[in-house]
């Protein structure tokens, strides 16, 4: 295999726009952080003409993956976690390659986690398990007990997320294993959902009476990076505005829902701006003073 992959990435290293290349191999115990290939070459590169692009290979019975990606889109997959096995591949890969120290000062940002960067992290996270612990309780309370199941689920994951973010680590693909170290009581209720003997709608009213709390508390750490940017100036902001800012795009979808989550507990304000028509207002929103 290494006579296979070693002209893969000498060339690859050759080209200026190379930033740094990886080695991941699979792991006995875990084969799944590799999608079951012998090895992995993830190639960083500066610029692409599409942002992911990816070969597979064989050579005396074993699996080699190629994967091309730009730093724009592995910024995005640090950001937002859609890639969790790249946080392993960066943290844990064998360097082969690193143009200008990139893939040692990128793991030192990932270790060090600037608060910056883990404000927003943890905004993001926030929007996500508010939108999925409000559609649950929707699918709860029209007894669609299996969607409702689903949707728990993932709002226990976001939940656990944000507690590992917290704490200043990033999620990785075995979160699970970091929350149990860091909040045991988010843990236990992963357990109860998914072990208990309980009827499944007695066990999903308990976990979201159980997740309303834990996400309360969450409530100063979730939207500490959205009120941030929300303060920089006296006037309340239209939708349209904050959809527009550039720090507020990571968001996306969930953030209208977030947005009524905060007015709903009294951390936003909302007010009312003429239009022309009669009777009909737009809505704009401002951090509440208390």
């Amino acid at each position: 295999m290494e006579d296979l992959i070693r002209p893969i990435y000498q060339e690859r290293a050759s080209h200026r726009n190379t930033l740094g290349i990886l080695l991941i191999e699979k792991k006995l115990n875990n084969s799944a952080i590799t999608d079951t290939f012998d090895v992995v070459l993830l190639v960083i590169v500066k610029d692409a003409d599409s942002p992911v692009f990816s070969k597979h290979y064989t050579a005396k019975g074993q699996k080699a993956a190629l994967y091309i990606v730009s730093e724009e889109k592995l910024n995005e997959w640090l950001l937002f976690g859609s890639n969790r096995k790249v946080i392993d591949w960066v943290l844990n890969g064998k360097v082969l390659f690193d143009r200008n120290e990139y893939v040692r000062q990128l793991r030192n940002r990932m270790l060090e986690f600037p608060e910056e960067a883990r404000r927003l992290k943890m905004g993001v996270e926030f929007a996500k398990l508010i939108r999925r612990y409000t559609d649950g309780k929707v699918f709860l309370e029209t007894n669609q007990l299996l969607d409702a199941y689903n949707h728990v689920i993932h709002a226990l994951h976001h939940l656990a997320r944000l507690a590992v973010i917290e704490k200043g680590f990033y999620p990785e693909v075995t979160v699970w294993n970091q929350v149990k170290q860091i909040d045991a009581q988010i843990y236990k209720l992963y357990e109860e959902l998914v072990g208990s003997d309980e009827p499944l709608e007695k066990r999903l009213e308990l976990l979201f009476l159980a997740s309303e709390f834990l996400i309360h508390s969450r409530l100063p750490s979730g939207s500490a990076h959205l009120l941030n940017v929300l303060k920089r100036r006296e006037e309340a902001w239209s939708i349209g505005e904050m959809v527009d800012h550039p720090e507020l795009e990571a968001y996306s979808v969930d953030l209208v829902i977030m947005l009524e989550y905060l007015v709903d507990k009294h951390v936003l304000t909302t007010e009312e701006m003429p239009t022309k028509g009669q009777n009909v207002y737009h809505r704009y929103y401002k951090i509440a003073s208390h």
